[in-house]
């Protein structure tokens, strides 16, 4: 049947992260993410699970990949300070494929900036914070029951894809309380387990690090102690045991890039509404997205012909949707708390020259509606005059 539930952002997504299967979270508290935390440290006990306050994000980073492959689902929050020191374990991660999820719920920076105000600057830092080329999943909610549903979505690309992946949220939308009905459908989720030692054969030599082109897309991965292999941050054979050649170094790093970007249709998770007549798109993502929403509906209330997209899965962007709308509108409005990362991710795929209008904001205040209605407004008087 179902039932109405009633919970802030950052609760849900420590709810939604047990009920994934995560059972270990080590983060150090930060404004405007210590909720996870604390509903972590309440939660986890109850179903057996660990909870560690870390000394720092550093520590809190290495942790949760130690338990990963302990095998553990784990996971870390914090925001962007913590997220920056971060970095290094993540790309650690990323170069050990190692799932977990990390939780960035984003403040007014740079530096200590606006501790308890909402910011989307991370963008750009979530997609190419570390050093090297590699590729990331990152999942953007804009509502309370978008958080809960997504974070579980998040641990499942984690082990699907064998990569730590980024569940995004703004200051708002973290402290934010709704309800919203939870389905059995959500109670019940289909859930992407840890492989077991059952599934490995003891006469099987265990290659946990896989860069044949046929894998799909990565080679399992057991815990440590059921198989022997080697984890290493530096370039590596199958088995894990670091091999510097330049061919070897060739096939990880194309690995590391081609086994998300080859599935970025998979991957790609975005919203639209009234996009199918719209003259012009209005594109928004967390937050900003119910501003984008109202904003909307009140230009269709005026027959200003605009629809919303909203992108969830900001990396991989979805640049062949992106294209699509690109094509058949004449005008696209960029609605973001910062001073363009979005914008300038969307002009990379404008290669129809279209007329890309940006509202933003970096003051620490929300998108208004209005604000947005006003420049749907402007463009389409452009429109009808030209």
């Amino acid at each position: 049947m179902g039932r109405i539930v009633f919970m802030q952002g950052n609760e849900a997504v420590a709810l939604a992260a047990i009920k994934a299967g995560c059972r270990f979270f080590a983060g150090y508290p930060i404004t405007p993410s210590t909720e996870v935390a604390e509903t972590m440290a309440r939660e986890l006990p109850k179903v057996g699970g660990k909870f560690i306050q870390m000394e720092d994000e550093i520590a809190s980073a290495a942790a949760i990949i130690g338990a990963s492959l302990a095998g553990v689902k784990s996971m870390t929050a914090t925001s962007g300070p913590g997220f920056s020191l971060m970095q290094e374990a993540l790309g650690y991660a990323t170069m050990t494929e190692t799932p977990c999820v990390f939780v960035d719920v984003m403040r007014g920076g740079p530096s200590t900036g606006l501790p308890t105000k909402p910011s989307q600057g991370d963008l750009m830092q979530i997609r190419w914070g570390r050093h090297g080329d590699q590729q990331i999943i990152a999942l953007y909610p804009s509502t309370v029951e978008e958080a809960y549903k997504y974070t579980i979505k998040a641990f499942n690309y984690a082990e699907t894809y064998r990569t730590p992946v980024v569940l995004v949220m703004d200051e708002t939308l973290g402290h934010m309380r709704e309800s919203f009905y939870l389905s059995d459908e959500d109670e019940n989720p289909e859930i992407i387990q840890k492989m077991t030692e059952s599934e490995i054969k003891e006469e099987d030599l265990f290659h946990p690090f896989g860069f044949q082109e046929e894998s799909y897309p990565v080679n399992p991965l057991i815990e440590m102690g059921k198989a022997r292999f080697h984890v290493s941050g530096l370039v590596h054979d199958e088995t894990g045991f670091p091999v510097g050649s330049t061919h070897v170094a060739d096939k990880v790093i194309k690995h590391l890039d081609s086994k998300i970007r080859l599935y970025a249709e998979e991957i790609a998770i975005y919203d639209e509404y009234m996009t199918d007549d719209a003259e012009i798109i209005v594109v928004a993502y967390g937050t900003v997205a119910r501003s984008a929403m109202k904003a909307v509906k009140m230009a269709r209330e005026d027959r200003i012909p605009v629809g919303l997209f909203k992108p969830i899965s900001i990396w991989p962007f979805p640049v062949s949707k992106m294209k699509n709308i690109l094509r058949k509108s004449q005008a696209v409005i960029i609605a973001e708390m910062n001073l363009g990362q979005m914008a300038l991710e969307i002009s990379r795929v404008n290669k129809f020259g279209k007329h890309l209008e940006l509202v933003n904001k970096v003051d620490g205040n929300l998108i208004s509606p209005r604000e947005i209605l006003n420049s749907i407004t402007a463009v389409w008087r452009r429109i009808i005059e030209f």
